[in-house]
């Protein structure tokens, strides 16, 4: 079966999941045509040019090759940065997976690859019985997972990676993001994600005192994915 995407998640939100979805989409397109990101659901919003957008979802849309309708590649835009579930209820709004699963497989047909970001950890939950988990099993896709790499990584790695398998999904590789710039024993760290996570890791992205660039990050790709 083609490569046609990959769920990027994390090991907690503020990890890095944009900015890797970001780096993904921009190696992806020295590969593939027309590639696109997708926030299925974007919680906390900002005045862009007198509109209110996710500045998650203004990155992935710099990032990416072609330009869709935004309800395809962010369904759900919500005022408020909390939890998904939360805060729908604040708007009086409720989110399902099938509306977002709706949504994404419109979006396949407008790109050869999509590059979904979640929300938060794996099991975010959208509603009262559902997380962005059953949205990522029902599209199937690989999974990537941001570890931010602080004091607790291994264990939320860990964790993390035994939930996505447990759910059926393959762990297609993970990204190291350095994220406290006084984190001990760093370098350790990431070598023992390496021993116990089982997947490669697809790239490392240091601390730096300005934000990162999506476009100067490396990601290596799985050979399927080329």
């Amino acid at each position: 079966m083609a490569f046609d995407g990959c769920f990027v998640t994390g090991t907690d939100t503020g990890v890095g999941k944009t900015l890797v979805s970001a780096a993904l989409l921009h190696t992806l397109a020295r590969h593939h045509r027309r590639v696109v990101g997708m926030k299925p659901v974007a919680a906390g919003l900002v005045d862009h040019q007198g509109q209110a957008l996710s500045e998650d979802v203004l990155a992935l849309r710099t990032a990416s090759t072609v330009r869709v309708p935004a309800a395809l590649d962010n369904p759900v835009a919500l005022p408020d940065a909390m939890a998904p579930h939360l805060a729908a209820a604040r708007v009086g709004r409720t989110v399902t997976v099938a509306d977002l699963l709706a949504a994404h497989r419109a979006l396949r047909g407008h790109a050869d690859v999509v590059v979904v970001e979640g929300a938060g950890g794996w099991r975010v939950p959208v509603n009262c019985d559902e997380t962005l988990a059953d949205l990522a099993c029902a599209i199937g896709a690989p999974v990537v997972l941001v570890v931010g790499l602080r004091l607790g990584c291994l264990n939320h790695a860990l964790l993390t990676a035994d939930a996505i398998r447990a759910d059926g999904l393959p762990l297609a590789g993970w990204v190291a993001n350095a994220i406290d710039p006084d984190m001990p024993c760093r370098e350790e760290n990431i070598h023992t994600l390496c021993r116990w996570l089982s997947a490669p890791l697809l790239g490392r992205i240091a601390w730096q005192t300005t934000a990162p660039k999506a476009d100067e990050i490396t990601v290596d790709l799985p050979t399927a994915w080329q």
